[in-house]
């Protein structure tokens, strides 16, 4: 018997719309997989817990996350002012020390794919870069962000995405701007993934600069299998890579530590959308399958993947941003149905 105590986090905006969904489509799989036992724990964070209590992340939600194996997590609103506690993933990502933030971009049938075989992984390191937090006001106007690199850092995301590449096509591109930042990507960044790189001989090794980089994503994605990069860099090139290969709408992401995971779409909360039952669930969808292959559910993993390309190879129940008319408790309800059907 496999029992996993998982918290959920709907979040806002279309959150609570395309969790439902994943969630509907989590109890269909543990309905069809012997012996998976889910058990899901619900929490409030985001924008609506900050109206509410004052903190986008309250004190009975912090203790459900540390009651459980992993959390999924549902898009949040962080407004873009000065006074408001960090956003909750990057709370979440600190608390846990979830240093590999992994995107995948996979051309997936009846979608806006620039090539039919892109099959990219960005790992992107999580904690440190210019996402550390740390800001100065000199004076009026003038301001100091502080861009944090620790050998360290990137010693165990080179590490893991050396190991990822191993299970796939067995290349990794390391991307920076050592030219430019040269002690921060330089010496201590490529110093670290180049020594990485000479213990694994059977990994094809090569490096990129950002700029490059983001041009070589739209020109020729299908020569990329692990690209890894720091926080910034890494989370324009993977918005990037989403686009260009399935959508935003179908791209997941997991953030993983040693002993702890979180994992959610990569789209946003997309608040005028909110209430209308028309944001696409694919990219929750999949994050939960993300999570069933971390937490070692790889039967459960396999279907909702095969489920997810089963209705987009059908073409009948599809989301606006894919052509379609179909609303997201219908899609929902589809990808549920196919698991059930390829049990």
């Amino acid at each position: 018997m496999a029992k996993h105590k998982i918290a959920v986090l709907p979040g806002d905006g279309i959150g609570p719309e395309v969790v439902n969904a994943a969630v509907r489509v989590l109890e269909a799989v543990q309905d069809v997989v012997k012996g998976l036992e889910l058990e899901l724990v619900f929490g409030e964070a985001g924008l609506s817990a900050l109206e509410k209590y004052g903190t986008n992340l309250p004190p009975e939600t912090l203790n459900i996350l540390k009651s459980c194996k992993c959390v999924l997590k549902g898009p949040m609103t962080t407004p873009e002012i000065p006074e408001v506690p960090p956003s909750v993933a990057v709370t979440i990502r600190k608390m846990f020390d979830l240093y590999a933030n992994v995107r995948p971009a996979k051309a997936y049938p009846n979608t806006k794919a620039l090539k039919p075989n892109i099959d990219l992984v960005i790992v992107r390191e999580n904690t440190e870069g210019m996402y550390s937090g740390i800001e100065y006001q000199l004076a009026d106007g003038v301001g100091i962000a502080l861009r944090v690199i620790t050998r360290k850092a990137c010693q165990r995301i080179a590490e893991y995405a050396f190991n990822l590449a191993l299970n796939r096509r067995r290349k990794v591109t390391f991307v920076h701007k050592a030219n430019i930042l040269r002690l921060t990507d330089g010496v201590i960044f490529k110093g670290a993934v180049q020594e990485v790189a000479k213990k694994y001989p059977e990994v094809e090794f090569e490096e990129a600069h950002i700029d490059a980089m983001a041009m070589n994503l739209v020109k020729k994605p299908e020569i990329y299998d692990v690209v890894v990069t720091e926080n910034l860099f890494g989370d324009i090139l993977s918005d990037l890579a989403a686009e260009v290969a399935s959508g935003i709408g179908i791209a997941p992401c997991a953030n993983l530590g040693e002993n702890y995971a979180m994992f959610e779409p990569v789209h946003g909360s997309a608040p005028k959308m909110a209430g209308k039952n028309i944001a696409n669930p694919m990219a929750t969808i999949l994050a939960t399958k993300m999570m069933m292959e971390w937490l070692g559910e790889h039967e459960a993993a396999k279907l909702i993947e095969e489920a997810v390309i089963g209705v987009l190879s059908e073409g009948k129940v599809l989301t606006y941003d894919l052509g379609g008319s179909a609303k997201t408790s219908e899609v929902a309800e589809e990808v549920a149905k196919k698991v059930r059907e390829l049990a």
